[in-house]
């Protein structure tokens, strides 16, 4: 009982992180790599901690599936980032 507190309150503090942070900052880094514009060394900085943070915070989605489909959409967001951000470094 106490693991699924303890990943209760885990879960809403990596969500609050999320939503109020990482997100709006990885939505605006998708709209620059989209409209053809590359990554600064800053951005590349915040996508490490980025996936550093969601590479820890992957056990407790393991253990809440409810999750799984989030975990998944967040990964493939930041790929999107990193591959287009790539192709349009390469036609600079």
């Amino acid at each position: 009982m106490s693991d699924h507190i303890d990943d209760a309150a885990t879960l809403q503090v990596l969500l609050d992180r999320l939503v109020k942070f990482r997100l709006p900052r990885a939505l605006a880094l998708k709209k620059r790599v989209d409209e053809g514009g590359c990554l600064t060394d800053e951005d590349i900085d915040f996508l490490k901690r980025a996936m550093e943070d969601a590479q820890d915070g992957q056990r407790y989605v393991s253990r809440n599936p409810e999750f799984h489909t989030l975990g998944v959409q967040i990964a493939q967001l930041y790929e999107h980032i990193v591959s287009k951000g790539l192709e349009n470094e390469k036609r600079a």
